[in-house]
């Protein structure tokens, strides 16, 4: 039997509402944080763009950035249940999905089983420092990550909506660090870059972390909220020439007999099913945190590194002349062109 696919549409009065409620909340929320996290607009609106389409994101930077901050003040802002796995070398996969213990019941005097959750139960997880421990306890993220469920002893445990992974990582030049497996890789949305604040913003953060604070927080949007707008945001329509544009750049990425020079010549392996699924969702977010109902092929393009650089995987001859998955996805972005109809 042929599966039907229902054609996606923002027309009720219910949905026009809650993308109106959509605006206003990414702006409150923004109005919230900048009460603590000074700067770094580009960093959250990313952020924000994995909760509103429920993906997971991987923040890259130094340390002293404040990427743990960030993620936290998020969930205090949504008032949602945070927790924070500090990535470790000796850390074991039952460290982060929890273990099933021996305890005796007092009224039988019988021993049996109980499931205790790990850190993993929670609806913002903060996986820090994640390339410093080895990939079999990084592959413990991926199941909660892609189903939202995590099997100890094969017991199936559901967890509780909205449930967001964002995980921070040490540049992979720093001692101490494991790379992350492909696979795990792809299934982050978002490659998320932190770099160094402007000299203003950074006298603004020295001088305010080194005062007394007691921020209180509104929460204008709850995790009810992110559910609903989650569900909302696949409900906005894309033109076929902007999805098969999506679909392009991630196919031009790939290297064969047709592609880009520049591919053939730096590039090992392209992006994945996942990236024009991700930059169309991405989009369709965008498009309604800017008050619009229709996605753009600007909406692609802004997305395109934070999908692709960390999909876009470079080869011996990229890293000798230190060419970054980034310069290639800016040759990428110029060398595939815009359908001449639609947006």
């Amino acid at each position: 039997m042929a599966t039907t696919v229902q054609t996606p549409t923002l027309e009720s009065h219910d949905d026009i509402a809650l993308a109106d409620r959509l605006k206003r909340g990414h702006d409150e929320i923004i109005t919230e944080l900048h009460k603590l996290i000074i700067g770094q607009e580009d960093v959250i609106e990313l952020v924000l763009l994995s909760l509103f389409t429920g993906g997971n994101s991987l923040i890259v930077g130094v340390p002293g950035l404040a990427k743990t901050l960030l993620i936290s003040t998020i969930a205090k802002v949504l008032d949602l249940k945070f927790s924070r796995i500090q990535f470790t070398p000796d850390l074991m996969p039952s460290d982060i999905t929890g273990t099933d213990i021996i305890q005796d019941d007092p009224e039988t005097g019988r021993r049996h089983m109980v499931f205790t959750p790990g850190p993993i139960f929670g609806n913002i997880v903060l996986a820090d420092e994640i390339n410093r421990t080895p990939p079999k306890t990084q592959s413990a993220l991926l199941e909660a990550m892609q189903e939202h469920r995590v099997t100890v002893q094969g017991k199936t445990y559901h967890l509780e909506e909205p449930f967001h992974v964002f995980a921070t990582q040490n540049p992979i030049e720093l001692e101490g660090t494991y790379p992350l497996p492909e696979a795990q890789l792809d299934r982050f949305m978002f490659n998320i870059i932190m770099d160094y604040l402007p000299e203003d913003d950074e006298v603004r953060v020295a001088t305010s972390t080194t005062s007394v604070q007691n921020q209180r927080f509104q929460h204008a949007v709850t995790g009810a909220d992110i559910v609903a707008f989650q569900q909302l945001v696949r409900r906005v329509p894309i033109a076929e020439p902007v999805a098969r544009y999506a679909v392009n750049l991630a196919r031009t990425s790939r290297p064969g007999p047709h592609a880009p020079d520049f591919i053939k010549q730096w590039v090992s392996y392209g992006a994945s099913t996942r990236a024009p699924q991700h930059l169309i969702l991405g989009g369709k977010a965008r498009a309604l945190m800017d008050g619009r109902y229709n996605v753009s092929f600007e909406d692609i393009r802004a997305l395109a590194k934070p999908v692709l650089r960390h999909r876009v995987l470079t080869n011996f001859h990229a890293q000798s002349e230190h060419v970054t998955s980034d310069q290639i996805i800016e040759k990428l972005v110029k060398a595939v062109p815009m359908p001449k109809s639609g947006m």
